[in-house]
């Protein structure tokens, strides 16, 4: 496997708060998603050539968390409650800190018409067991280690003034934070591979927008990936926001597969 350049696996955020049912963020299916996807690696250890994993990592402060809102008597907003631009000028909800580019945030982010700004429960907390991988995928990942090569883990989400749903970009990019932007090096890493495999947490959102970056800035990247859709699952009731996704990725030629697919080996 050293030196070989044919087969790489993206992982998305396949931690615990999203994969186990007492996470904080639970995505239900997860944890067979987990399993399906372990023994895609096993099955295959001697094909995939590199392994990427992603971790989002989030402070408590954090633009999607309810601490960072509060409404007119000083009560942060429930976990699931929808904010809108519009909601704050009309002082529903304010910013406790940071008002200034919580409504540029906003505004930037419903002019892209893709995503409503939605408070999660605070999840992957930087440092916290929320925020490390799954146990099941960490016992893979050591055994494929262990034939010569090491995971590359590549963290996002710390910039508390932004969503950073997709790996390659931050919702809303911030002019003077660089993990905020365009994350050029990770596109050039794995373009260096034949066929990209993509799986991971959630399907609605992360995985979505990750594809979705790759089909907008680095299209030859898109052209190599195969999804695995037998190892993501949707955030509950939310999948109508990564649907229009696949289907443009479908439209382009984005192959999908499932994890009992034996990989692609042309070396």
């Amino acid at each position: 496997m050293p030196g070989r350049r044919t087969n790489a696996l993206l992982v998305i955020d396949v931690q615990y708060d999203f994969c186990h049912p007492n996470g904080a963020l639970y995505v239900p299916g997860a944890e067979a998603d987990v399993r399906r996807l372990a023994g895609f690696i096993r099955a295959n250890a001697k094909r995939i050539d590199h392994i990427t994993v992603t971790l989002d990592t989030h402070p408590v402060h954090d633009i999607s968390h309810p601490q960072f809102w509060e409404d007119a008597v000083g009560h942060s907003p429930a976990p699931f409650t929808p904010i809108a631009l519009a909601e704050v000028a009309a002082g529903k909800w304010r910013a406790r800190n940071h008002p200034t580019e919580a409504i540029r945030y906003l505004t930037q982010l419903e002019a892209q018409g893709q995503f409503p700004h939605l408070i999660w429960p605070e999840h992957c907390l930087q440092g916290s067991r929320g925020a490390a991988l799954d146990d099941t995928l960490m016992d893979a990942l050591l055994a494929w280690s262990r034939l010569g090569n090491d995971y590359r883990a590549v963290i996002k989400g710390t910039n508390p003034l932004t969503e950073h749903f997709g790996i390659f970009r931050a919702q809303v990019p911030i002019a003077d934070a660089p993990e905020t932007q365009l994350n050029q090096g990770l596109i050039d890493a794995l373009n260096q591979y034949e066929t990209v495999y993509l799986a991971g947490e959630a399907r609605s959102h992360c995985v979505a927008t990750s594809l979705q970056q790759a089909l907008q800035f680095a299209p030859e990247l898109a052209a190599k990936m195969v999804i695995l859709e037998d190892a993501m699952a949707d955030v509950t009731g939310l999948g109508h926001l990564g649907e229009p996704i696949y289907e443009a990725a479908r439209q382009r030629g984005v192959r999908f597969a499932t994890t009992e697919e034996v990989v692609r080996d042309e070396g």
